[in-house]
């Protein structure tokens, strides 16, 4: 029998694992959804950054917490957390299941509910509880949905539907998480992207947009956890190639106007056009006849008798 929980109200489970399944319907102008876990201690903060699991770390070092890959069936996209109850270490007293939006507030997600399983069961098994988490004010972008907690040597589970306007941030600081300095420079507005190991630097004072691309996980220990949402690098934009040198004339074009003649004072001088078929002018001015020239002498057949 499936249990359809209130905000603030709580449920017994026998089971010694669970699945907590968040579903929403996806759309156009509906942001995505992921799905978190953060173990606490008794003082209500977590232990260190490991005791955070979200897509950036999905699986918890003693494996007992993990976040399975999404899916999509008949009713919607769904992100899952696992955890085992009986294997957790004495030291954990809740369990925060947690949602955070990206590209858009809760406002826009339509019919996101948490459903919580029997791990141990079959895959057609009835949820044991199902709690529809709903904005608040609409300015949520993260929000816990519920919260696995121990009273003595069981475990309980309790509707919780608190949200942040802060994102997934917000809420991972206020569990004791410490968070990257360039990702919460960009949540506050001063956007700082992520570059790759040996990407080059932005050229200054060029107008192509860059892409924002996560740093790698940080290793097991790390001080700083990146919250930042992984993105597929923009490709390079191609570049027009460089105008091509002046070059002669080819063969058959026409060439280049020549200079017009100029007479002693510096005047143009006018130079008609030759016709079709007739010889050519002579740029220089030449005598005509030249004094050297001579006629040849006539043959015989020209002499009169």
């Amino acid at each position: 029998m499936t249990h359809a929980m209130l905000k603030g109200s709580n449920v017994p489970l026998d089971t010694a694992a669970v699945r907590a399944v968040l579903r929403w319907t996806p759309g156009s102008g509906v942001p995505d959804v992921d799905a978190s876990a953060l173990l606490l201690g008794p003082s209500g903060r977590v232990r260190s950054d490991e005791d955070f699991v979200f897509y950036n770390q999905p699986r918890h070092p003693s494996g007992l917490v993990r976040r399975l890959p999404k899916k999509r069936d008949s009713k919607g996209l769904t992100d899952t957390v696992e955890a085992d109850l009986a294997a957790m270490d004495a030291s954990i007293d809740r369990v925060v299941i947690a949602a955070s939006s990206d590209g858009g507030t809760f406002r826009s997600v339509s019919d996101l509910r948490i459903l919580l399983y029997d791990a141990t069961a079959g895959p057609d098994a009835e949820p044991l509880a199902l709690f529809s988490v709903t904005a608040e004010t609409g300015e949520e972008t993260a929000v816990i949905c519920g919260e696995l907690y121990r009273r003595g040597d069981t475990w309980k589970f309790r509707a919780v539907g608190q949200g942040y306007p802060t994102g997934l941030i917000g809420l991972a600081t206020d569990f004791g998480i410490s968070v990257d300095e360039d990702t919460q420079d960009a949540q506050d507005g001063r956007e700082t992207p992520h570059r790759a190991p040996g990407a080059p630097d932005a050229q200054e004072g060029s107008q192509e947009p860059q892409e924002a691309v996560a740093a790698p996980t940080p290793a097991a220990g790390s001080s700083d956890l990146d919250l930042t949402v992984v993105h597929a690098p923009v490709p390079p934009q191609p570049t027009m190639p460089p105008p091509m040198p002046d070059r002669a004339p080819a063969y058959g074009y026409p060439q280049g106007t020549p200079a017009a003649p100029q007479g002693p004072a510096g005047q143009p001088v006018h130079t008609p056009a030759p016709a079709y078929g007739y010889p050519q002018p002579v740029t220089a001015p030449e005598q005509n006849p030249a004094p050297e020239f001579r006629m040849p002498p006539m043959g015989p057949q020209f002499v009169r008798s």
